[in-house]
C-alpha cells in the first residue's frame, strides 16, 4: 500500500466538475454563486479539515503558475500526477519529468486561470479544491494509514 493515500475515487474529469457546478448553481440559485472566503474555508475544514494548512500551497501555486515556475508546482504535486492536456491523459512518476514536459503540459490558458483563481470562486467536494474551473485539483493527502497528518498538494490537472 502506497504510504500517502487521498480520499478515494478518481479526481473528476474537468466536465464533470463543470456540470456538477453548474448544477450546483441551478439547484442553489444566486446563492451558489455568493460565497465568501470564510464559506469555502468552512467547506474544506468539513470535508478535508486543516483548512488553514490549504492557505499556503494555494497562494504558493497561484504565483507559481503566474509567472511559470515549473519547479515550484512540481513541488507542490502528489505524484504519480494525472495530467490531461493534449487529448491525452500523462501520468507523472515525478517532479523531474513534470518539470521537463511542463511547457508542453500546462497550457498558457491553464496558468492564466489558476494565476488569476480567488478564494471565494473555489469549488470545494469530497473530491479536493477545484481551482480554474476543473483545471487544477488539490486534494488533502493523508502521511498514514489513520491519516492523523496530512498535506496539500496538486493532485490532477485538466488542461
Amino acid at each position: 500500500m502506497s504510504r500517502y493515500t487521498i480520499c478515494p475515487g478518481a479526481p473528476m474529469s474537468r466536465l464533470s466538475a463543470a456540470l456538477l457546478l453548474l448544477g450546483a448553481i441551478l439547484l442553489g440559485g444566486s446563492s451558489a454563486l455568493a460565497q465568501s472566503d470564510s464559506d469555502v474555508y468552512n467547506r474544506i475544514e468539513e470535508l478535508h479539515g486543516d483548512a488553514a494548512g490549504f492557505d499556503l500551497p494555494l497562494r504558493q501555486l497561484v504565483k507559481a503558475m503566474r509567472s511559470g515556475e515549473a519547479e515550484t508546482i512540481a513541488g507542490l504535486a502528489e505524484y504519480p500526477l494525472t495530467v490531461k492536456a493534449n487529448g491525452e491523459t500523462y501520468d507523472f512518476e515525478n517532479a523531474e519529468d513534470f518539470i521537463d514536459n511542463f511547457d508542453d503540459l500546462v497550457t498558457p490558458e491553464t496558468r492564466r486561470a489558476v494565476g488569476r483563481q480567488q478564494y471565494e470562486d473555489l469549488f470545494v467536494n469530497s473530491d479536493g479544491v477545484m481551482l480554474a474551473g476543473g483545471a487544477v485539483w488539490m486534494g488533502a493527502i493523508c502521511e498514514d494509514n489513520a491519516c492523523e497528518a496530512s498535506h496539500w498538494a496538486i493532485i490532477a490537472i485538466n488542461n
